[in-house]
């Protein structure tokens, strides 16, 4: 439940702006790392103290600088300070447990995201990203090292496409495209979960189908959570008239809102079949019961009769004239397979067995 209830208690009481970090309390070493690029030169290095990254503040070039990391309050705040953002932002950075959002603070945009990712045992895992974009600079932020946007940095290593021709707002725009496409991938993966889930449940349905399918549930629940807010992100990137975002980089933007809706679609297409898949549990629950229910009935009706015969001659009355008969008894057992052959036989007909 830590995914849908955060703590709060120690920011009760506390002024706007309060630098507090929310979320998974870490103690891995805080890593930095610097790309800066044009055209025609790149230099990247990891940086050791938060120091080292504020020249690049007023160099012409494209700066991203990554912070992998924000469970060291003062590093936020030096880096703060130096770019001159708002403590209101810097206090959402240290809370983890932001709904992805917009924030235009003139100077520069700052985004929060959610990058999901498969853990072990297939679980979905949610990480807050946080995008600072400024004239010439994207700083991220990333609650812990690992992310999927590798696939950019080789880019800008190796100058392929128009990242290194353009400005750091195309460089936003590949990093927020980056985490909207990963969002296909976890919702292949949990595809292809809910096909051998629903076989399983066709071919022999148990609790571990059921319980199988609550979590299904309960992930996509949580995937809706992180996917929703970010149509509304995009949406007003896109209509936005912030100068840090040129004209020519609409037509991306609207790329990357055509594939939110796309997985917002299927998010709302997977909701209804697992809701299907319950419904289909319940019903193959209840058709084993009733097969089950069927077969004592059919039992007990063809005991019904042989009990009633048995009851007849179990009577201690002294005047039964066939208890004096030297075939009574084997005339008795006869009778009683007769009816327990005819109940058998109209059953057979009705198709009941």
């Amino acid at each position: 439940m830590r995914r849908f209830i955060t703590k709060r208690s120690q920011k009760a009481g506390l002024p706007p702006g309060t630098l507090v970090h929310i979320g998974e309390q870490k103690t891995e070493k805080v890593r930095i790392s610097v790309i800066d690029y044009d055209e025609k030169q790149l230099k990247e290095m990891e940086a050791e103290t938060i120091e080292t990254c504020f020249p690049f503040k007023d160099s012409p070039t494209v700066t991203w600088i990554n912070i992998d990391g924000v469970h060291q309050v003062d590093i936020i705040e030096k880096l703060g300070s130096c770019y001159n953002l708002h403590p209101l932002l810097l206090e959402d950075i240290l809370n983890t447990e932001q709904r992805p959002k917009m924030e235009d603070f003139g100077d520069y945009l700052f985004f929060v995201l959610k990058m999901l990712d498969l853990g072990e045992n297939g679980v979905i895992e949610a990480e807050q990203v946080s995008l600072v974009l400024g004239p010439n600079c994207v700083i991220s932020f990333q609650e812990h090292e690992g992310d999927v946007f590798n696939a950019i940095r080789e880019r800008i290593r190796k100058n392929k496409g128009r990242i290194r021709k353009s400005g750091a707002d195309y460089l936003a725009y590949a990093l927020l495209d980056s985490i909207v496409d990963n969002y296909f991938l976890i919702l292949e993966e949990i595809g292809e979960r809910m096909e051998a889930t629903e076989q399983q449940l066709t071919e022999n349905p148990t609790m571990e189908t059921l319980h199988s399918i609550r979590k299904l549930k309960k992930e996509m629940i949580f995937l809706r959570k992180s996917v929703w807010p970010l149509r509304e992100v995009i949406n007003n990137l896109e209509r936005g008239e912030s100068p840090l975002i040129h004209e020519s980089l609409n037509i991306y933007l609207r790329d990357v809102y055509d594939h939110t809706i796309q997985i917002i679609d299927t998010v709302e297409s997977l909701r209804d079949m697992i809701s299907g898949l319950l419904d289909v549990y319940l019903s193959s629950i209840s058709n084993k019961m009733n097969e089950v229910m069927k077969v004592l009935t059919i039992f007990a009706s063809i005991f019904i009769p042989l009990t009633f015969i048995a009851g007849i001659y179990g009577m201690n009355f002294k005047f039964m004239p066939e208890l004096e008969w030297d075939w009574g008894y084997f005339a008795v057992l006869c009778v009683m397979a007769l009816a327990a052959s005819a109940l058998l036989i109209y059953f057979k007909r009705k198709k009941w067995l």
